[in-house]
């Protein structure tokens, strides 16, 4: 596994020491000149660089959980997605060795391992929270890894693309709202750009992949994405229910999550602020490496809706 660095000491880091380690792992780019061709040598090297370049070692031991007002810590406590999302960080990091330890190449596998460290290091913090603020947990499930490696890394490679999206919007939502105490923002605020990183290291394996696959293998290797997002479907379905299964939950914890957040939002609009989030915290990185295309094409179709639905109905 490629060594991932840390801060020093278990102690605090200074101001600046934490401000440039924020700048460093929002913008980088590739010291390579010129153009890169997708699925070259050159993309392979630039993508594999990405997550130990912009790499930001904090340490969930010394991250600060600031004290709650008990209107805020009855609004953290309340929401219906710590369990899942601790056990989607398990999950993740699980599938991401599994898939390393298939992988010949020495530079992608240390990359799925170092994002591996990360994704484990998320649910260290998920775990700090919920303990911090006294959050109540199911116990952990026992997880059996698929059979197919390549699979397991599709789903979680789609999966983080879903929800990532997501998750900016409701973070951000979150931020404009006060509905999350400005501390704790930039407490968690680490963890959400993490995820940005993730996402367009694994829309560049994607578009990697494919371009260095013979047409029969990547025929077989695009009904293997239809099955995943086929899955990710009924998956999403079988977790709503789970979630409506909790005490006080809503099926659709995502419209849940933005309606606790703040009354004034609606559907397009958490449409619009994930796509200006998608766009602000992509802006950073090398401009030629692939950006996920997917869920920001599918929100802007959605939005297009929506507005259109509007328009029609006067309202």
């Amino acid at each position: 596994m490629s060594e991932i660095r840390a801060v020093p000491t278990e102690t605090a880091s200074s101001e600046a020491e934490i401000a440039s380690a924020d700048y460093q792992a929002r913008h980088w780019t590739f010291p390579e000149p010129g153009p890169v061709e997708i699925g070259s040598a050159g993309h392979y090297r630039m993508f594999t660089s990405l997550l130990a370049a912009t790499y930001n070692p904090y340490k969930p031991a010394v991250l600060d959980w600031p004290p709650l007002s008990p209107e805020a810590l009855r609004r953290i406590v309340s929401l219906p997605i710590w369990d899942i999302a601790v056990q989607t960080e398990i999950k993740a990091a699980a599938r991401l060795t599994f898939y390393a330890q298939t992988v010949p190449e020495q530079e992608l596998r240390e990359a799925l391992l170092h994002m591996a460290g990360e994704e484990a290091r998320h649910k260290e913090v998920l775990s700090r929270l919920v303990a911090a603020y006294g959050i109540p947990m199911k116990p952990e499930p026992y997880y059996a890894l698929p059979n197919d490696a390549e699979w397991a890394w599709l789903v979680t490679g789609f999966s983080e693309c879903i929800d990532s999206f997501f998750a900016y919007g409701l973070f951000e939502m979150a931020k404009r709202s006060g509905y999350f105490p400005a501390k704790l923002v930039e407490t968690f605020e680490p963890v959400v750009q993490e995820e940005a990183r993730h996402i367009l290291f694994f829309a560049n394996w994607l578009a990697w992949r494919r371009a260095n696959l013979g047409w029969w293998r990547r025929l077989g290797f695009e009904l293997k994405v239809w099955r995943v997002w086929g899955f990710l479907l009924w998956e999403r379905l079988g977790i709503a229910k789970e979630v409506d299964g909790l005490e006080g939950a809503d099926a659709n914890f995502t419209m849940t999550g933005s309606a606790a957040i703040s009354q004034e939002m609606n559907l397009p609009l958490l449409l619009e602020i994930c796509l200006e989030e998608d766009k602000r915290r992509m802006a950073g990185y090398d401009e030629r490496l692939r950006r996920p295309t997917t869920m920001p094409f599918l929100g802007r179709i959605g939005l297009a809706v929506l507005r259109l639905k509007t328009r029609l109905l006067g309202r």
